[in-house]
């Protein structure tokens, strides 16, 4: 089960929102067993970021957590295609968009764990 969260200085439309998401559902699927089938995906967008002392007017943060692990070449590839949708779809500069990867070892559901 992925999760993808995106903290966003822009504000989104639902429109926005359904297209992003839509986009991520194909991406994650670059790591092998995963698909759009299982991933949740959150955004907090209107939200102020700071870096390095400066408000930035245009940034993201992007926090994937997949159950298990992953290969450092289809994080890479993630990392390139999820900059490049966020850039194309919020022109978000790639160089103000952050993302880290959490590779959960327990993650429950439905009362049970996987």
């Amino acid at each position: 089960m992925p999760y993808i969260n995106s903290t966003l200085t822009v504000k989104l439309t639902d429109e926005m929102k359904e297209a992003i998401k839509s986009k991520l559902g194909e991406i994650i699927t670059e790591i092998p067993g995963k698909s759009e089938e299982w991933l949740m995906v959150g955004f907090k967008d209107d939200h102020t970021l700071f870096f390095r002392g400066d408000k930035k007017e245009k940034a993201a943060f992007i926090e994937i957590k997949i159950f298990g692990t992953a290969d450092k070449n289809h994080k890479e590839t993630i990392t390139a295609k999820v900059s490049s949708l966020f850039e194309e779809e919020l022109h978000i500069p790639k160089d103000s968009i952050y993302i880290v990867f959490d590779e959960v070892k327990d993650w429950g559901w439905n009362g049970n764990m996987f």
